[in-house]
């Protein structure tokens, strides 16, 4: 059984959210709460909030324990690029690309022995 939260069109950029993703992959949830409780990285409150809502999913609906449940899958993908146009000398103009990103966490309750 797998509980899964997605949140999408974040404006971070990929590579920005990997770094912190792959701090918390396969980590329990309380070390991963934890970890970004302290990563001093703009992305670390958003990947809380999705992790956050993905044991929320997994209690509610799958009625599954959650001191059970660690991260067993995370990944960043890349999402629309917002394009705008930035005036430079000689009339020229540069494009400024504001990258987005889909955040997916995936999490699987522990085998207790």
């Amino acid at each position: 059984m797998e509980a899964k939260a997605i949140a999408r069109y974040l404006r971070i950029s990929p590579f920005k959210a990997r770094q912190v993703a792959d701090l918390v992959r396969g980590k329990d949830i309380k070390e991963a709460m934890g970890i970004l409780k302290y990563a001093n990285k703009r992305s670390a409150p958003l990947i809380s909030k999705v992790l956050k809502s993905a044991v929320a999913n997994a209690e509610h609906n799958y009625d599954m324990d959650s001191d059970a449940l660690y991260v067993s899958a995370i990944y960043v993908d890349e999402g629309p690029t917002i394009k705008r146009i930035k005036p430079r000398a000689y009339g020229r103009a540069d494009i400024r690309r504001h990258r987005t990103s889909h955040v997916t966490v995936v999490l699987k309750e522990r085998e207790v022995k």
